[in-house]
């Protein structure tokens, strides 16, 4: 099979599909990663096919990261500033990725990817859909913390019908957001469809939800030909799998450390909560390590003691497990690596899906969540005193971890990708 696997957005997005890609080469097939061409330089090395999707994403542009993570306008403005202006372009790329040199035999399509949809409809190509956490699905009954208005989800479990509201708020405020899809639909000769944002994102034949079931569970509204997988790990690029030397030197010199991170994307966008993590972990007499990403602004500004080590990054894979706790901003792919290793985690969301991610992981009791306003050294070194003395938290990770332990959503997503496959073409024949 010539497989078409293409979204945009962060690692966050596109590290499982390079999971399921070198697995599914591995399997005999043919993958091909359309994503932007900023993720060329890691996905070549690993010898996939790549093509490159417009819009590009710029990895030191701070002010679109400051935008996207906007609680209240973030979503629309990432939407209408960013994808949308280039939904053409994003088009014309992936229908070239899907018919040339060859026609593709399936596209799995990330949510992001709005034009993939229209594609997949143009060429009449089989394709599949996939989510990352189950706010994508916006389900009423089991409704997702909105980063906008985060106290309507407190009264879902007591208010009838809250839901449903909630679903319908957020399709109100959004109706105008998909016009350009609209447009270029038109302008293809195609019908109006479905909402972008709801509906026709999700492929009528499979989606592939890749996430664990202790994130979140089947649904009666959510789509039909829904397969929960399991995640999706991967984060072990060529060449770079292994802790750089002065953290693997620091890890081994002492007890399990603090391990502070913003993921790929809210790293661009710290704030102070570096400097103040840093300062939190003074308090408490602990070790850390802060995983900065490339800007160096990032870097606390006062003297850091010998129990404080500064990574610009690490593989989560590697570090997570030699943590204490793991402080972090709720994004899926680090949620699911925390849970993965075991560890509590305190998690400072910011938007999209971070803030219902960290209800989620509350629930479960494995994290405590402190918002972004309140992410002073004193509340901070608070809230890790309780996670670091009561062992409930450690106990509950630990129980987690060896659940996930069990699942396998690489081979599960390729099962059904395999299976999708195999019956379009006995329909075809048919």
């Amino acid at each position: 099979m010539r497989i078409i696997l293409s979204n945009i957005g962060t690692m966050g997005d596109i590290n499982p599909l390079i999971a399921i890609a070198l697995e599914l080469k591995r399997r005999g097939h043919q993958p091909v990663m359309a994503v932007p061409p900023v993720y060329g330089p890691r996905i070549v090395p690993l010898g996939l096919e790549f093509h490159p999707v417009r819009p590009d994403i710029d990895p030191g542009n701070t002010a679109l990261a400051a935008m996207i993570y906007d609680v209240r306008k973030g979503t629309e403005r990432g939407l209408r500033e960013f994808l949308f202006p280039a939904l053409r372009q994003t088009y014309d790329d992936l229908l070239a990725a899907a018919t040339l040199p060859q026609r593709a035999d399936l596209l799995l399509l990330g949510e992001l990817n709005y034009a993939g949809p229209v594609v997949a409809e143009v060429t009449g190509i089989p394709w599949a859909s996939y989510v990352l956490a189950p706010l994508s699905f916006f389900s009423a009954y089991d409704p997702p913390v909105l980063p906008m208005y985060p106290r309507l989800s407190r009264a879902d479990k007591t208010v009838p019908g809250m839901g449903h509201a909630i679903r319908r708020l957020v399709k109100l405020m959004s109706r105008k957001w998909p016009q350009p899809v609209y447009d270029l639909r038109q302008a293809l000769g195609l019908p109006r469809g479905a909402n972008p944002l709801f509906d026709a994102k999700h492929s009528p034949d499979l989606v592939l939800a890749l996430f664990s079931r202790v994130l979140g569970r089947e649904q009666p509204d959510w789509p039909e030909h829904v397969a929960i997988t399991g995640f999706c790990f991967y984060d072990a690029d060529a060449g770079n799998a292994k802790l750089p030397l002065h953290l693997e030197e620091f890890l081994a010199a002492g007890q399990a450390p603090l391990v502070f991170t913003l993921g790929s994307a809210a790293v661009m966008a710290a704030g102070h909560f570096y400097e103040y993590g840093a300062r939190a972990a003074e308090r408490l007499g602990q070790r850390a390590v802060l995983l900065i990403g490339p800007d160096a602004r990032n870097r606390p500004k006062h003297p850091l003691p010998p129990s404080i080590c500064v990574a610009e990054y690490a593989p989560y894979s590697a570090l997570f497990s030699r943590a204490s706790v793991i402080i972090h901003q709720g994004g899926v792919g680090t949620t699911a690596q925390c849970l993965r290793a075991g560890k509590p985690m305190l998690i400072m969301p910011y938007s999209h899906d971070q803030p219902d991610n960290a209800r989620r992981m509350r629930r479960l009791k494995v994290a405590r969540v402190i918002q972004k306003q309140h992410f002073t050294p004193i509340r901070v070194a608070r809230k890790l005193r309780i996670l670091l003395d009561e062992p409930i938290y450690a106990h509950r990770a630990q129980h987690i971890a060896e659940r996930l332990h069990s699942e396998d959503g690489v081979a599960h997503a390729c099962n059904a990708l395999e299976g999708l496959v195999l019956a379009k073409k006995d329909e075809a024949r048919s």
